[in-house]
Order: C-alpha cells, then structure tokens, then sequence
C-alpha cells in the first residue's frame, strides 16, 4: 500500500498535475494492439491452410493494426512508467474499443460482413463473449473467418488485458490496477502475490479446460476444425458457432451432454480449480457460491425438465437433456441452443429472464450480476427480516464462514440498482426506436448479460439482423459495458474523471 501511495505521488509530480498518464496509456494500448495483429496472423494462416482467399483481408489488418500500433507505441516514448487506477480504467476501456474497431476489419475487407454497423457489433458480440449475431448463413463464411469469430470469443473470456498480464508481464507494479480494473466479481481471490504469476496460473486452467472440451467433441464426432472453433467458445461461455443451427445441427446426445457439462464448469470460479489441483478439494466443495450456483442450476432443470415431459411432451430423457442444456447454456450466458425455448411453457421463460440477469460465478468467464451478488443480496435480505423481529440482534451476512464488510454490501446494492437502471434504460431506448416489448426487454437482458439469444423474433432460432441499426450500436454499448461490470465504462462518462486538479 505505502508503494502505491509512493507510485501515486511520483504519478502527480511527473504530468504536471494532470490525472491521466497519456503516454503510458498509449504505449501499453500499442502493446496490445501488436497482440491482436498476431491474433489475425493466426487467423491468415488458417485461411491460407484451406486455400481460402480471405488470408488477404487478415494480411491487410493485421499490417493496419501493427502499423497503428507503433504509432502508439512512439506517441507513447518518453512517459513515466506509473499506472494509476484512473490510467487502468483507461486503458481497459479504450483496449476493448479498440480490439473491436481492429477486429471488424478483415469482416469488412473480405466483404462476408460489409457494412460496419453489422461488422462491428458482430466483433464487439465476439469479444464480449455474448455471442448474439447477426448472420443468417454463418456457413456461407470462410473458414478464417469463423475460426476468427470463435477466436474472440476465447481471448476475450478471461479478459484481454488479461491475457497480455500473463504473457507480457512488463507492467510491473501496473499489473495489480489492470487486473482490478478489467477482472469481474465482487472480490478476487489470489492464488499468488504477484498478478502475472496469478494470470499464467489461470489461463493454463483455461488451456486445459479448453483442450479437454476440443478432445471430447472430436470424440463425439465433431470435426476437428468444428471442434476446436467450439471448445474456443464453450470455455469462454460465448456460444458462437460454426453452424446456422448451433449444437442442434450435429443431433448428438453425447455433444449436448459434453458442451453442457463444460459451459456449468466454465461458470465456476476458477481460482477454485487452482486449489482443487494442490489437493485443496474442500474449497470447491464448501464453496458457498458454487453452493448457491449448482443448486440453482439443479432446481431450474429440474422445473424445466417437469414442464417439457408435461406440455411440450418431450420423452424424459429428451426433455432433460434439452432442459439441462438450455440452462446451462442461459446461466453461463454461453448462450448456445439446441431448442427454441420460445415455444417452451410461459413460466420457464422467467426462470430463464432470472439465469439471464444472475449468471455464473465470480472469476469465471460468465456474464450477468454473478451469484456471489445475488447470494450477499438473499442473505441480507433474510437478515432485515430477523431484524422486524429482533431489532437488537447483530445479524452479520456470512458468505464461506466469513462475515461480509458492510461496505461491500453497499456497494453490491449499489451495483444491482446501476445494473437494472441500465437495463430498463436500454429496454425504453430499444423501444423507442420500434422494437417490440418482449423483444427489446429480451434484448437489453441478453446484451447486459452477455447471454446472445433473447426472445420473440430475437429468440435462440433467429439472428439479430432485424434490429435496427441504432438498436445494434445500442446493443454493443451494452454488451461492453455489461462485459466490464458497468462501473468501469460508465465512469468515462463522468467529467470528474477527466480533470485536472
């Protein structure tokens, strides 16, 4: 803390009071930006493996995205190298912008998305792992393109920044104040004192679930480009697909089962996995949250298996197996189908609209309000009714044994309220621009939770293409701000953070 202090100092003496490091903001966005064109040299070279003209339109980007890269790197020479949590907002904020401005060009170049509209709400969807679309022949694309499609889904699931900390560790003392500003949940376990250590630890669990889900889907019959493409965007909960049909296109019991089990492991935090491979098994299993999030994905299966085999007249075994995936699909807003849950009883649609806003864990790849929020809400909830009855009584909320600080109650709440004002803010806008009332709530919903499908003509059997062309740049906002936990975005926007002191 006192090197913090220290740091923040040296950070006001050397701008000249001003609060932003602009320098190093633009040196470390052009470090990034050098990432994506290797991302887009990958995807060259997969087009180049099929014969497929479009290695041209991923040449082009890629040399376009270095090329502004050391523009940035050179407008960056000769800045302090200190971080402030104000730079780490930035830097975040500006990093996503950017990797979807950069990632929409080989789209447009190859002309299978041409307009920019369409093209970058599809790479803003991709990186934010919600996985809506707007494509209604996804197979009619190259297989550069929709190995690029999957590919953004894989990198922006644990984060970009992310990424970069685990195998670019050069911002020293900076890696704690990226990682707060682009990591989810309300609190972040570390599983080493050093950040990069803690982010190669991660992203090899996410190797290894990956690989483990590409071996398995081989297994099943998938092919292995298939395979690959949906093990990208199964462990990064971002359900973009190779087919039109999504996972109901290959009608495989044993591919349903495999990528369902994945997506509810990929809704766990994974520093828990960490601990479960040195032998730490209890703090998986006596994990409130996972708890809370397993019960939860139990109980509405269970509901909906019932509602299946009773009105849609499903056999049990079907009526599981599509219940169980649709709900792990909605709840780690993965947001894959294998059966349109519109025509499925009314009253599942609000077990699902609950999936859609809750989500999956903290430290996970999920969307949503995550459920360790939900659970710190119920059980402060159920503490101010033991107060009507005990006014005198100190009712602390425990979460895994240990009381929770009242001011991370305060601030749960206080992200709840932020979260559902988004939410029917962009639910008014969306109707204002004349999408329906079912379907601009489905919408706003699926966009903020990062799930993909919503409801109505905007349902798991249909594209988006028919949302107009503010509501998809709406859309995208929300998805991006829904990615970065609301606060992070929504804090560019307030003049305070801009000023000089």
């Amino acid at each position: 803390m006192e090197e913090l202090l220290a740091n923040s100092v040296v950070v006001k003496n050397n701008r000249s009071n001003s609060l932003i490091n602009r320098k190093m903001i633009l040196r470390i966005l052009g470090i990034l930006l050098h990432l994506e064109g290797v991302m887009l040299l990958v995807c060259m070279g997969v087009s180049l493996a099929y014969g497929e003209a479009a290695y041209q339109s991923f040449g082009y980007s890629a040399l376009t995205t270095m090329a502004v890269a050391f523009l940035f790197q050179f407008l960056g020479k000769g800045g302090d190298n200190s971080i402030s949590r104000r730079d780490g907002y930035c830097i975040v904020a500006f990093s996503w912008m950017l990797f979807t401005v950069f990632g929409m060009l080989p789209m447009l170049l190859s002309g299978e998305i041409p307009a920019v509209t369409d093209a970058f709400f599809e790479t803003m969807s991709g990186f934010t792992t919600t996985g809506a679309t707007i494509l209604d022949d996804i197979e009619s694309l190259s297989h550069g393109m929709l190995f690029w499609r999957c590919f953004t889904q894989w990198i922006g699931g644990l984060g970009i920044v992310f990424f970069t900390v685990a195998f670019l560790p050069i911002f020293g003392l900076g890696n704690q104040v990226l990682f707060s500003a682009e990591a989810t949940g309300v609190n972040h376990d570390k599983i080493h004192p050093k950040i990069s250590v803690m982010a190669k630890w991660l992203w090899t669990l996410y190797l290894l679930l990956t690989a483990s889900c590409g071996l398995l889907l081989m297994a099943g019959g998938m092919e292995p480009f298939d395979a690959v493409c949906h093990a990208f965007t199964t462990a990064a909960t971002g359900g973009y697909s190779t087919k039109q049909d999504s996972i109901a296109y290959w009608n495989s019991p044993f591919i349903e089962y495999v990528i369902a089990i994945f997506m509810v492991l990929a809704g766990v935090n994974f520093t828990l996995y960490f601990k479960c491979l040195k032998g730490q098994f209890s703090h998986l299993l006596q994990n409130d949250e996972v708890k809370f999030y397993l019960g939860t994905v139990v109980g509405i299966t269970l509901a909906c298996t019932l509602s299946l085999y009773l009105f849609n007249h499903y056999g049990a075994e079907e009526a599981f197996r599509k219940a169980f995936f649709q709900v792990a699909s909605i709840f780690s807003s993965c947001g894959y189908a294998t059966d349109d849950y519109v025509q499925w009883a009314p009253f599942t649609w609000l077990l699902l609209v609950y999936l859609m806003l809750a989500g999956g864990c903290t430290g996970s790849t999920c969307g949503g309000i995550k459920s360790m929020r939900v659970l710190i809400i119920l059980k402060n909830m159920r503490n101010e009714f033991s107060r009507l009855i005990h006014p005198r009584a100190v009712l602390p909320v425990k979460v895994n044994h240990q009381a929770v600080p009242t001011a991370t109650i305060s601030t749960v709440s206080t992200f709840i309220l932020c979260y559902v004002g988004c939410l029917f803010l962009g639910w008014l806008a969306l109707m204002v621009m004349g999408v329906g009332f079912v379907e601009s709530f489905g919408v706003a919903v699926s966009s903020l939770g990062n799930t993909g499908p919503a409801f109505g003509q905007f349902g798991p059997a249909y594209s988006w293409n028919a949302l107009p062309m503010a509501g998809k740049w709406l859309s995208s906002f929300l998805m991006l701000i829904g990615r970065l936990e609301i606060f992070g975005i929504l804090l560019m926007f307030v003049p305070s953070f801009w000023h000089k002191r």
